[in-house]
């Protein structure tokens, strides 16, 4: 392992266990006030953003092998699921649950307002951790000016279409392991997260999450606001939207209209 791994190894953990501390100090700070849901939106997205700056680093700029990064990648998805104490961190996830009334519209509404200002906080809080200089690869970054490409190599329908497969996947994985017991179900989406960029990263970055992009993408040369909003926020949202309408209205549908009706048995004439 290199310097420069073992030191972004090192960030991320630092940020993890700050935003882990700084969640159970607003928990109970917050306990009888009704605003402790959207201090953990806020922790945890901050997370979340500050930890995929910190990777997406390493492997577009610290040229680590493909093999590595997908193997932080996994961990990384399942620490965030261990830690995020009922945080959503995603915008399309926030609307899913307000669609399938596990919250208000207003709370939904909130908590993507919350994950957008920790995206904010976070695009300009990771630029100051990397001009500490903590490795060769943050100074280099820091010398260079923070450069930042667009991570679109695709037309811009087939890069949306990238997101909305990506979101449809995470989705359904959300969907179908909502009974699983918990500490499996972090490692099965994990893995599905995993895929889903191995797949769509080399042509969008497969973020799948429009806060997340926010932060990591929209400040990057290359490509308009209007471009990465196509790619970035419709893309996920409809990805999302059509994994909902598929297994709770077309699916159900098909199996209602498939399944033969009850059998009813003949009724015997009675003797006379």
């Amino acid at each position: 392992m290199t310097a420069d791994v073992a030191v972004s190894l090192s960030v991320l953990a630092g940020i993890v266990l700050l935003s882990e501390a700084t969640r159970r100090l607003l928990a109970r700070a917050l306990a009888d006030t009704g605003l402790a849901v959207y201090a953990m939106e806020l922790v945890s997205t901050f997370q979340l953003c500050c930890c995929t700056h910190e990777l997406k680093l390493l492997a577009e700029v610290g040229g680590i092998e493909p093999r590595l990064a997908l193997t932080l990648t996994y961990l990384a998805s399942v620490v965030h699921a261990l830690t995020f104490s009922g945080a959503i961190g995603n915008p399309s996830g926030a609307l899913e649950h307000a669609y399938h009334a596990k919250l208000t519209g207003r709370c939904a509404l909130q908590r993507i307002a919350c994950q957008f200002a920790a995206a904010c906080v976070a695009r300009a809080a990771v630029p100051a951790i990397w001009g500490l200089g903590l490795s060769g690869l943050h100074l280099r970054h820091k010398l260079l000016g923070f450069p930042c490409l667009s991570p679109i190599r695709a037309p811009l329908p087939k890069a949306a279409a990238v997101e909305l497969a990506c979101a449809f996947a995470v989705q359904t994985a959300v969907t179908h392991t909502r009974a699983v017991e918990e500490k499996y179900r972090v490692h099965a989406i994990a893995a599905v997260i995993t895929t889903v960029v191995y797949a769509g990263g080399s042509t969008t970055g497969a973020v799948f999450n429009p806060a997340l992009a926010f932060s990591t993408q929209f400040p990057c040369s290359g490509n308009s606001f209007l471009d990465y909003s196509l790619v970035y926020w419709l893309g996920p949202l409809l990805g999302m939207i059509s994994s909902v309408l598929l297994f709770d209205k077309v699916v159900p549908l098909l199996w209602r209209r498939s399944t033969p009706p009850p059998h009813r048995p003949l009724e015997t004439k009675k003797r006379k």
